[in-house]
């Protein structure tokens, strides 16, 4: 387990919506040693992999950092409408409605291998069109991982059920 202090995780009741609890990851973001302590954690689950695929929004935060700090290439998956170019596009259910990702085509050597970094596992959903979405363009996605789990919402049953031999780390319990 890395020493990241998780009281810099603050927890933030109904939001974006009623009945959501937000992880607010930004008080770790903005601690030098805790964020270099996380990103050394992410690049430790990550070493196999040529790619750093990071989730709009958050967790292209922690993924363009992996990916440098390990020399790797960083792959960003977007929300819908916001990459120019030819895209492939994967729908997904979120905990407060749906929601659609994006990866560019014709980038990426068919193959390569990724690791798809997040913060929050909550539902599984984004995880889930991150992978699917990897796998249209024919990357071969090594891992997912995440700096924390919401054990009570599933993501890790679902991730399992779609992909059941597929690696998934969590870098801190709560």
């Amino acid at each position: 387990m890395p020493d990241i202090d998780l009281q810099l995780i603050r927890n933030i009741p109904d939001f974006p919506k009623t009945g959501v609890q937000f992880k607010d990851i930004t008080p770790l973001l903005a601690d030098p040693k805790n964020f270099e302590q996380t990103i050394k954690a992410f690049l430790n689950k990550s070493a196999s992999s040529k790619y750093i695929a990071g989730i709009e929004a958050r967790g292209f935060i922690f993924a363009a950092a992996v990916a440098q700090a390990g020399s790797k290439g960083f792959i960003p998956l977007r929300k819908s409408g916001k990459l120019p170019g030819p895209v492939e596009q994967q729908s997904y259910q979120l905990e407060y409605g749906e929601a659609m990702l994006e990866i560019h085509k014709g980038i990426y050597p068919i193959n390569s291998s990724v690791t798809i970094v997040d913060d929050v596992l909550a539902t599984g959903g984004t995880a889930i069109a991150a992978i699917k979405l990897c796998q249209k363009i024919k990357l071969h996605v090594d891992s997912v991982v995440f700096l924390m789990e919401i054990p009570g919402l599933g993501g890790r049953s679902q991730i399992n059920q779609h992909f059941p031999d597929l690696q998934i780390s969590v870098l801190v319990a709560e």
